[in-house]
């Protein structure tokens, strides 16, 4: 019965009743479907090239400060203080931006009373260096766990003495 009043319907509004609709063989032109497909596989080709250049050049600026230890000097005059010197052997500038000092490799502390030489905290590419000073109140003959991060990400942990 629903069937029935359902083609009345079309056949009172001059449409065609839905088997029919459903019948017919009518799509696209095969042309315009190949059109289609191209313009989708182009799309997708450039969101993928620019996912991967920004990908790329990100790790490529991160890969680009290496980072070494080269000296930490424990300093026993006037104020207990520590003295890192860092050197960057890599082809791009990199800037300090973190310091953690802990007494186990689990256990680490932001430090706050840190100053940098040079005072941008900027280690320069192709050995460029720089000297961090921490107030710390170190004691002889212990370990110290150190960690010191870079505004790409990059984590330099070290211990000493």
């Amino acid at each position: 019965m629903l069937n029935i009043n359902i083609s009345k319907w079309f056949a009172i509004i001059g449409g065609t009743p839905l088997t029919e609709m459903l019948k017919s063989k009518k799509g696209i032109s095969p042309i315009l479907a190949t059109l289609l497909l191209i313009v989708i596989a182009v799309a997708a080709v450039i969101v993928t090239y620019a996912w991967v250049m920004t990908f790329t050049s990100s790790q490529t600026q991160q890969a680009g400060a290496i980072l070494n230890l080269e000296n930490v000097y424990f300093n026993s005059t006037g104020t207990k203080s520590i003295q890192i010197v860092l050197r960057n052997s890599g082809t791009a500038d990199a800037k300090i931006v973190e310091m953690y000092i802990g007494t186990t490799s689990t256990t680490y502390l932001k430090q706050t009373s840190v100053t940098y030489n040079p005072s941008t905290q900027i280690v320069s590419a192709n050995g460029g260096s720089i000297t961090i000073s921490v107030t710390y109140d170190w004691q002889t003959g212990k370990r110290y766990y150190f960690k010191v991060a870079t505004e790409a990400g990059q984590i330099l942990p070290f211990t000493a003495p």
